[in-house]
């Protein structure tokens, strides 16, 4: 089954950091009228809402979700909705809902509507302290720390039962921490590596709330957008995997980016005062193994750290200054 398999789409959480991105490509890619954006409450911008159609819609309303699908003759669904780590250790409760039950809700309505290909990403938060910190491998132990984790894990196994059980075609990543140039974080352990450009730039100072030596595995976003992309558009029988693709890019510290940051802002101070997310931080990988997602759909990534902070600081520049 290839990308000619999915004829409408459908975007829940398109107004988030990942999905108002995605979005945009998916239109560019499958035309603006085959691609459907769902937010919950927050205003999509004017590009998102004025070039392809946009429902309300909430994963924990299936009613809404059954409407838009029917509205739009949905056969392919990207599910992005979700409640991240740091908000997710603020309000557990609001995490497990959304997380848990809003996931259980799409995927009976990928059983019962049989949807061609449903997108759930997962997370590195699935990883916990007794993982392997480097070149953690795709299977390993799986016990994180955090709710937001917790849901990660019970994801991947819901959704690989539904594969099993219910032939519903459901894939998912394991992103790392996201870096983007056109939207701002939502709550994430990572968030300090978009924060600190903006504060680079304006101000150049940032205090960043993990130790100056806490590396994390991260990835640009355009490289986020191709994998989640190919990934749907893989050819089911060379998939071994499905729900749970470790996929790799860029693993650096708070300090190395800080110091590549300032070759270009020349000046630019980064003090380090670690707050609650430290001890996510501390549970989570270094660098990951994403040698399945290579071999099964051929995944590469295309930025480095140099070029990611180079693209960046060029985005950024004109409309922060």
């Amino acid at each position: 089954m290839t990308s000619s398999d999915m004829k409408r789409l459908l975007v829940i959480g398109a107004v988030g950091q990942i999905g108002s991105e995605l979005t945009m490509e998916l239109r560019a890619r499958y035309g603006n009228d085959n691609v459907v954006a769902m937010g919950r409450k927050t205003k999509p911008s004017e590009s998102l809402l004025n070039s392809g159609p946009f429902e309300w819609g909430n994963v924990n309303d299936p009613e809404s979700i059954i409407a838009a699908i029917e509205k739009h003759d949905i056969d392919t669904v990207y599910l992005m909705a979700a409640i991240l780590s740091a908000v997710g250790e603020q309000k557990p409760q609001l995490a497990y809902d959304v997380n848990m039950n809003g996931l259980y809700n799409m995927l009976e309505i990928a059983r019962e509507r049989e949807l061609t290909r449903m997108m759930v990403p997962s997370s590195i938060a699935a990883f916990g302290p007794e993982t392997p910190k480097d070149n953690t491998p795709q299977e390993t132990v799986l016990r994180p720390t955090t709710m937001y984790g917790v849901t990660k894990v019970a994801g991947e196994l819901l959704a690989d039962y539904y594969f099993k059980r219910f032939g519903v075609d459901v894939r998912g990543l394991r992103y790392p921490g996201i870096i983007s140039s056109e939207t701002l974080p939502g709550g994430g352990t990572t968030d300090y590596a978009v924060e600190i450009f903006y504060e680079a730039i304006k101000n150049k100072r940032y205090t960043c709330f993990v130790r100056e030596d806490t590396v994390l595995p991260m990835m640009y976003m355009p490289d986020c957008i191709n994998a989640t992309i190919q990934l749907m558009e893989a050819d089911l029988g060379k998939l071994k995997h499905h729900s749970d693709f470790n996929v790799a890019a860029l693993s650096f510290s708070a300090g190395e980016l800080a110091e590549e940051i300032r070759k270009h802002i020349p000046g630019f101070e980064c003090a380090y005062e670690p707050d609650f997310r430290q001890q996510i931080a501390d549970s989570w990988p270094r660098t990951i193994d994403d040698s399945a997602a290579r071999e099964e759909w051929g995944w590469r990534p295309e930025y480095d750290l140099p070029g990611m902070v180079e693209d960046m600081i060029e985005k950024l520049t004109p409309r922060l200054t």
